[in-house]
């Protein structure tokens, strides 16, 4: 696994970055303070992988001594390497399909889907002043945040980095504690139609 150094390219680092952003913020639209503090932590999560992606490997210079001193013979400045999974778990061969990159395609492709599934019942229920109960608000109370949990997550499965794996838990707390904010202010506008909701639908995980 050696090819030729592959950072500092921070055009692509904004290119990645932007299309990531745009894609998710096309279908995740957010309105209030409670929607921008939810895209801004994707964001900055985003922005710090690929900031290590093509940019500049902090990661990697960081555990250099280790990573040199466990797998040696690797070129850890090749953009192939920076699959760490991939080079750890023992795959030589291009690390695009290897098990942890298409596990990773898998989990952002399902959480793409589900932030695309969740926008349109969730906008005819606010025009409608209802509660959402339809699509994937069917089996979940809180798609939109599993959405931007499982892309995160899929992330992390194909490049992982000191500061995304310190962020990813960071925003598990704080999109529970935005999930239960956001219940608080549904149950104050919506009474017993969200109680009676809540009580039948699990917040994340959906049943069965």
């Amino acid at each position: 696994m050696s090819d030729s150094p592959s950072y500092g390219l921070w055009s692509l680092v904004i290119i990645n970055s932007l299309f990531f952003l745009v894609f998710a913020f096309s279908f995740y639209k957010p309105r209030t303070k409670r929607d921008w503090r939810t895209f801004g932590g994707f964001a900055a999560f985003i922005v710090a992988l690929f900031t290590e992606m093509y940019g500049f490997p902090l990661t990697i210079y960081l555990l250099s001594g280790w990573l040199s001193s466990r797998f040696p013979g690797v070129d850890f400045l090749s953009h192939d390497s920076g699959h760490l999974l991939e080079v750890m778990f023992g795959w030589r061969s291009n690390p695009h399909f290897g098990p942890f990159h298409l596990l990773s395609a898998a989990f952002m492709v399902a959480g793409f889907m589900l932030l695309a599934r969740a926008w349109p019942p969730l906008y005819e229920a606010q025009r409608a002043h209802r509660v959402a109960t339809t699509g994937p608000y069917a089996r979940i109370r809180h798609p939109q945040y599993v959405a931007f949990v499982l892309v995160m997550f899929g992330f992390l499965l194909q490049w992982p980095t000191l500061i995304t794996l310190i962020l990813f838990p960071i925003l598990l707390v704080v999109y529970a504690r935005l999930a239960h904010s956001e219940e608080k202010d549904a149950l104050a506008e919506f009474g017993e139609e969200y109680r009676a909701y809540r009580e039948r639908t699990p917040a994340f995980f959906p049943r069965g």
